[in-house]
């Protein structure tokens, strides 16, 4: 399970998942088999409101993964790294960070509020919505696992302030992003051209990381 179609872009290249599926509630969903395992790959859309509505129907799954894009609390976690947590047993020939990755229904725009996270929570890194699907594991009955990969260091101020341009289903408005960013063309622009690497970057870990790992 992950936010966005492009934090999956990365293990669709390494796994395939030309396989549609029907999945109503999601923005994205494809199947593929890899290392004799069957994956279902679902885009639900940011924050838990978007992982209630996709997972509102009981799947046959033996376990369920939250994944996608962090943003690191931890000072010492690069763009790239991949964090790790929950209770499925696997194995892994790249290195990862194990730690609690924090769950908030907004995005963390600036280091000063990474900092005081950082302080508060104890945590290594946040994101929106593992801890919904974690919710949902639960109840289902099966195990969880969130394996993220950092897509902003913890000194890293965001270009926008992106939870201005959430609608009332929570989503991002990418016209408004694109036009608040043109706007500042000699600030917001670079920043933004920026953190769209980073994303790309960290996709690309997720993908060589669960390519290689076996559970």
């Amino acid at each position: 399970m992950a936010a966005e179609r492009r934090e999956l872009e990365g293990i669709l290249s390494r796994f395939g998942g030309d396989l549609k599926l029907e999945w109503p509630g999601a923005k994205f969903a494809r199947a593929a088999e890899r290392n004799g395992d069957r994956w279902w790959m679902v885009a639900n859309g940011p924050g838990p409101r978007s992982v209630e509505k996709a997972l509102a129907e009981k799947k046959n799954v033996n376990g369920i993964i939250s994944t996608g894009f962090c943003g690191a609390l931890d000072p010492a976690l690069q763009v790239g790294d991949i964090v790790v947590s929950g209770e499925i047993a696997f194995t892994a020939p790249l290195p990862f960070v194990r730690g609690e990755i924090f769950s908030a229904d907004r995005v963390t725009v600036t280091a000063a509020e990474k900092q005081a996270l950082r302080n508060r929570t104890g945590a290594v890194a946040i994101e929106m919505e593992a801890a919904a699907v974690k919710s949902t594991a639960a109840e289902w009955g099966v195990p969880f696992m969130c394996i993220r990969a950092v897509s902003d260091t913890a000194a890293d101020d965001l270009p926008l302030d992106f939870n201005r341009y959430r609608n009332a289903d929570g989503n991002f408005s990418r016209t408004r992003i694109a036009l608040a960013a043109m706007a500042r063309p000699f600030s917001a622009m670079p920043g933004l051209l920026e953190f769209d690497r980073n994303c790309r970057r960290a996709s690309q870990s997720l993908g060589d990381f669960l390519a290689d790992c076996r559970f």
